[in-house]
């Protein structure tokens, strides 16, 4: 017998971002269909995140990268398999 692992939403992802981190702009895509067939991908969602953030202004890229982990603690372990951020400070180029 298999269970199947929980995947986390875009949009709950979306949710807790915005109330954490009060972005300028927000995205989320959720890239799991692109990762069907591999081994991880029985193990949670797949998601990609464009973020501006005041809150990011002078931090590096990894401290930036934890205040989103940080944002999504809870909701990781519910079924986040993999996470790819993209978390800059107004007026940085893409």
């Amino acid at each position: 017998m298999t269970t199947a692992t929980p995947h986390v939403s875009a949009a709950a992802v979306e949710a807790c971002l915005r109330e954490q981190l009060a972005p300028e702009t927000l995205r989320v895509n959720d890239d799991s269909a692109a990762h069907a067939g591999h081994a991880g991908a029985r193990e949670g969602s797949h998601l990609s995140v464009q973020i501006v953030s005041p809150l990011f202004t002078g931090l590096s890229r990894v401290s930036r990268h934890r205040l989103v982990y940080d944002a999504l603690r809870s909701l990781i372990p519910q079924g986040i398999h993999a996470l790819a951020i993209d978390a800059r400070a107004p007026g940085e180029a893409p």
